[in-house]
């Protein structure tokens, strides 16, 4: 029985050691996802498609989340841990292109250690 655990216990400190960048790529793409969604809800409420009960809702679980994903960075003083933090500094109204600006940014810094 030892002989078929331990190949799987040689792996498993290898896969839960990960630090840096790679271990917050989850954060990354959660804080990008909430940015693009915090675009569209201001965008949606500048056309008058929302109720401000809903905006209030939604920018505070946004805030909230984003929050919990830059918490959660092993590398908060990176530049993904800057434009997170730029994100939540944002107003709540923020321009949606702005915000875009910041998930780009985002988005590059993903893509650059999804293909590292």
């Amino acid at each position: 029985m030892l002989r078929k655990v331990l190949p799987f216990l040689l792996l498993v400190p290898g896969s839960c050691s990960s630090s840096g960048p790679e271990a917050d790529l989850q954060y990354i793409k959660q804080a990008r996802s909430l940015g693009a969604e915090w675009a569209l809800v201001n965008e949606q409420a500048a056309q008058g498609r929302l109720t401000q009960t809903y905006v209030d809702s939604m920018h505070e679980w946004l805030r909230d989340q984003l929050q919990t994903s830059a918490q959660s960075l092993t590398q908060p003083n990176s530049p993904y841990g800057a434009e997170i933090r730029a994100l939540l500094a944002g107003a709540d109204n923020a321009d949606p292109a702005e915000l875009r600006s910041h998930t780009d940014k985002l988005k590059q810094i993903e893509d650059h250690l999804e293909s590292a």
